[in-house]
């Protein structure tokens, strides 16, 4: 057993979390790649789609809730046993013959991603001894590396098998989960928690409210002009790109490119963030953003690759630094802070990505995404509200 140290930087518990992240979210992200592809079978409009990103999202309403329940239990079974449950229900949705049934795989998917990013972050501060940002940059590189994965692994499933046989995919996720139960078995318990026995079981919530009120206004700001840009790229990217002519393939690698970028972005965000400083690291990716994405609706051809290298890079490196942030304000209640943060964050997707479908049937994805540019701009003053 690795020697136990309260304030080491845990190089070995890290890696694991990050693989518990990359394994999880390459099945969690097999929704948008595939979507063309559901809007042509089931006939839907650009708004039933884009509510199929807001079921997913629903039961991250229950984040502040799961928050106080792993700040009572180890930490680790919810790391475990998530990303199997993740793997089997979004296996299946290719092959759902009607709108009930992605709907229901889809909010069971949501159920298991909630109860997976709630505490993981939350493990991972305790495994990352002083060095908080550099932590979440590792969790979050195994997210955004999953993201732009899983669209090439579903794709190439529906190649090899066909769209009945994507099934295939699911001894994966027992694979991943059978690895994470034996690296994590037997991690020192102060490392799961270190909270007291008499805490009361709801009281995290509001007292972490009360605590951090400012501050949560100020992180739905920020959150709700990087989830302009971020969820009208990450939910209909490949959308956007097929109806201009683009093949699925294609589309789905542009969508792999943008969050490849956004994996190398998130990894270094959170440990530039602990050099140069929290506040200063958001300011420049909320003013890079926009100019970014300037760019990519201004490149035809070949440009469209690097625009959404650099794009990916800037709109995905806000969450480490935000989720460091949290974890360096609550040190009591950490599970339920980030709960509350995921809350807000999972709900602004939800009805940012609604927002833009609607939008996108009413004045088209063209048009919807240039307004999303200007509406990423209040972000800014936000970021100048940070002490």
């Amino acid at each position: 057993m690795e020697k136990v140290n309260k304030h080491k930087f845990h190089l070995g518990y890290v890696v694991t979390l990050t693989f518990a992240h990359f394994f999880h979210d390459t099945f969690s992200s097999f929704l948008s790649p595939i979507l063309p592809l559901l809007i042509k079978n089931l006939g839907l409009s650009l708004s039933l789609a884009a509510l199929l990103s807001v079921f997913q999202r629903i039961p991250s309403l229950l984040n502040p809730f799961i928050g106080v329940v792993a700040d009572k239990l180890p930490l680790t079974y919810f790391v475990i046993i998530t990303p199997l449950v993740t793997a089997v229900t979004m296996s299946l949705l290719p092959i759902s013959g009607s709108y009930l049934f992605l709907i229901l795989l889809l909010l069971t998917m949501g159920i298991s991603a909630s109860f997976f990013h709630v505490p993981a972050p939350v493990l991972m501060r305790n495994v990352s001894g002083k060095r908080i940002g550099a932590g979440m940059s590792f969790f979050m590189f195994g997210g955004e590396l999953a993201r732009s994965v899983g669209p090439l692994v579903i794709l190439g499933a529906i190649s090899m098998w066909g769209i009945k046989g994507t099934f295939r995919l699911i001894p994966f996720g027992v694979a991943a989960s059978l690895f994470l139960y034996f690296r994590l078995k037997n991690i020192p318990a102060h490392l799961i928690s270190d909270k007291k026995e008499e805490k009361k079981y709801l009281s995290s919530l509001g007292t972490v409210l009360k605590r951090h009120r400012k501050l949560f206004i100020i992180i739905t700001g920020i959150a709700f002009s990087k989830s302009i840009i971020a969820s009208a790229f990450t939910a209909f990217l490949p959308t956007y790109l097929t109806s201009r002519g683009s093949s699925l393939w294609l589309a789905g690698i542009s969508l792999s490119v943008l969050e490849f970028a956004g994996a190398a972005g998130t990894f270094a965000s959170g440990s530039f963030s602990d050099l140069i400083g929290r506040k200063r690291m958001l300011l420049l990716i909320m003013v890079l953003s926009p100019v970014f994405m300037l760019l990519f609706l201004f490149s035809h051809g070949f440009l469209i690759i690097p625009s959404l290298v650099l794009l990916g890079f800037s709109i995905f490196s806000v969450t480490p630094v935000i989720m460091a942030l949290v974890q360096d304000s609550e040190k009591e209640y950490p599970a339920s802070a980030n709960g509350i943060y995921m809350t807000l964050n999972f709900v602004l997707n939800s009805i940012v990505i609604m927002i833009i479908g609607v939008l996108g049937d009413k004045i088209g994805l063209e048009n919807t995404y240039r307004l999303c540019l200007l509406l990423s701009l209040p972000g800014i003053p936000f970021v100048l509200m940070l002490e």
